[in-house]
């Protein structure tokens, strides 16, 4: 099951499947574009998972054990990569709250988010090496862009699973909360992004040209918005 919570421009979708981790069934691919489809208006987008055991653990290997071809295999990849780049191409932020461990495919579906912020005591690790597989879903391409080549060889290559401050400080992970604080925590960064034109900052950071970052400044400059915001500020400082 994927459940979604629409509230003031920020979508928050949970995969509520803790009796098998959090694991990612065909159904829950379903579930997931669907969950996408209906928060294509919110503002900031957050994925989780349901208890503080598992953020995602990968794919469900129960059901996937049906797929015996390198035809049935490649469509599986090929499918649950496209809902990543979905999430990574979502036009608001992309927050992955890591409720718990993200490993194989769920730090594929971590590094696919703008933003990963952890509870402090998961781990997070690409050891998709353990099943003798590699990443399929975008995330070793993700992974190397954020940590760079070599270190993503020796992560991916070696099947390394790492702590919450270990990925903060190589930059895998950009904000540890400690577990009493996290749902606070992540919801609190969340509602601010979601409450910011956080979506065009987004696109820039992504890399465009100078003038599509002066347009879309300009764009903003003239909403009411900004000049509600604009004017609270001014009557502040008389």
């Amino acid at each position: 099951m994927v459940d979604l919570e629409m509230d003031a421009g920020l979508a928050v979708v949970t995969i509520n499947r803790p009796h098998a981790r959090n694991a990612i069934a065909p159904a829950t691919m379903d579930q997931l574009e669907k969950a996408i489809d209906a928060a294509a208006e919110a503002r900031a987008l957050v994925v989780t998972g349901a208890g503080d055991r598992a953020f995602v653990s990968g794919g469900d290997l129960e059901e996937l054990a049906a797929l015996r071809t390198e035809e049935q295999a490649a469509e599986m990849a090929r499918r649950m990569r496209g809902i990543c780049d979905r999430l990574a191409a979502f036009p608001g932020p992309v927050i992955a709250a890591l409720n718990g461990h993200a490993l194989g495919g769920g730090a594929e579906v971590a590094v696919a988010a703008d933003i990963r912020i952890a509870a402090e005591d998961i781990r997070i690790g690409f050891n998709q090496v353990s099943l003798a597989i590699m990443p399929a879903w975008g995330g070793a391409e993700r992974l190397a862009r954020l940590v760079g080549p070599g270190r993503a060889l020796m992560l991916a290559g070696a099947g390394t699973v790492i702590d919450a401050p270990s990925a903060e400080r190589i930059g895998l992970v950009d904000k540890v909360f400690p577990r009493g604080e996290f749902d606070k925590g992540w919801r609190a960064v969340a509602r601010s992004l979601a409450s910011a034109p956080a979506g065009a900052i987004k696109r820039v950071v992504g890399g465009v040209e100078p003038e599509e970052a002066i347009a879309a400044f300009a764009r903003l400059w003239v909403t009411d918005e900004h000049w509600r915001a604009a004017d609270r500020v001014m009557n502040r400082a008389k």
